[in-house]
């Protein structure tokens, strides 16, 4: 795996610094390594949280990369890219809400936006590689720059890498890919860093305050007007009740339906089109396959193999799968001439349209697609 350990001329890196506990890290230990350390923190989306005094003109983050920075005497760059990332990555995340599908804006940001303006800066200022404090490793073989997991597996975020490039990939340094977690804050410790070691750290959608829903509603006014008053179905297509809205509900969802049947219920699919959501028990989450598309592979070669598994969401564990490719019988419903067939090995659930499908073989890394709509499936499984 990459270390970040040179002994040639010294190299210079830019860290994306968001001004919490891992990047503050990762810029210390490339300095311990040798490299000429530049930040730079990128200002997207202002919440109210994050301005702990009346008038204060920048988020806390944003005032703590640049403290980091001056303690170590490094030089630091703020990026507003506030409008672009409203015209990119929230502009994505409403539009697939409207569309009926569970988006996963991580997942969108970091090569479109993200890990794009990073190398970018990386380029203005002369800077030979690019680091950020994710839990992943990256390692060249055969030709190609894979990544694997973390070796801290309740921190691994490989799964929201898998749209990075080669050409990316080649350039970047993940410090903290063979650390777990408690290490990274024991480090801090010792290097003096008391207050920052302890600090807690956000789960959340960086632009989300409280809940998608009302994030929706803030973003598109006439949202409750446009798509309430839709209908719960079952599998037949019968009439169960009333909805609040497409938008609200995700496969799996079990709690927060607004309806009452007696039995648990759960959301099976999310119908934009006709605004209904199909509901039913457990067992009917149950799939043997999927479709997906829009995938970004690192070699074809390896995903047709055996020994592939698959994460359908974050945090799930693999499941083995066999994949193919296929050509689209159903151009209408999903764009493109090629779809991607997974057959799941074990048991797999609430397979959700807009989530991504995330290919293994082992820790190692092989690419990934959305999960698109299933229509058809069953053409497919016949051959």
């Amino acid at each position: 795996m990459q270390s970040g350990n040179m002994t040639e001329r010294k190299k210079k890196v830019l860290v994306g610094m968001s001004g919490g506990i891992d990047s503050s890290a990762v810029c210390l230990m490339l300095q311990e390594q040798g490299y000429e350390v530049v930040g730079v923190t990128m200002r997207v989306w202002d919440l109210p949280r994050q301005f702990a005094v009346e008038g204060q003109e920048l988020p806390d983050f944003i005032l703590e990369a640049k403290a980091l920075a001056a303690r170590l005497g490094m030089a630091h760059y703020v990026a507003d890219e506030r409008e672009a990332f409203r015209q990119t990555v929230v502009r994505h995340f409403i539009d697939e809400y409207l569309a009926g599908r569970t988006p996963n804006p991580c997942v969108m940001c970091n090569p479109t936006f993200k890990f794009r303006m990073l190398t970018d800066w990386a380029d203005r200022l002369g800077c030979d590689y690019i680091a950020t404090g994710h839990y992943v490793q990256v390692c060249p073989e055969h030709g190609h720059y894979y990544l694997h997991c973390g070796v801290d597996a309740g921190k691994d975020q490989s799964y929201f890498l898998w749209r990075l490039g080669q050409d990316v990939l080649s350039r970047c340094l993940f410090p903290l890919g063979g650390m777990r977690k408690s290490d990274v804050r024991d480090y801090l410790m010792r290097k003096g860093f008391e207050m920052k070691a302890r600090e807690g750290e956000s789960m959340e959608v960086c632009f989300i305050d409280k809940d998608y829903r009302d994030f929706l509603r803030e973003q598109v006014p006439d949202l409750d007007s446009r798509v309430g008053g839709g209908k719960f179905v079952d599998a037949q297509g019968r009439t169960l009740g009333t909805h609040a809205g497409f938008p609200f509900y995700t496969v799996g969802q079990r709690k927060g339906l607004g309806i009452a049947l007696g039995r648990p219920a759960y959301v099976l699919r999310v119908n934009a089109r006709k605004n209904t959501v199909v509901l039913g028990d457990e067992a009917q989450l149950a799939a043997e396959a999927m479709l997906v598309s829009e995938a970004c592979m690192v070699d074809e070669a390896y995903l047709e193999g055996d020994g592939v598994a698959v994460r359908i969401r974050y945090r799930s564990r693999p499941i083995p799968c066999r994949v193919s490719r296929v050509e689209n019988r159903f151009p209408a419903e999903v764009p493109g001439d090629w779809l991607w067939l997974v057959r799941f090995g074990g048991e797999a659930s609430a397979v959700t349209p807009g989530q991504s499908a995330v290919f293994y073989a082992g820790d190692r890394l092989l690419g990934g697609a959305t999960i698109c709509s299933q229509h058809g499936l069953q053409a497919y499984l016949m051959g």
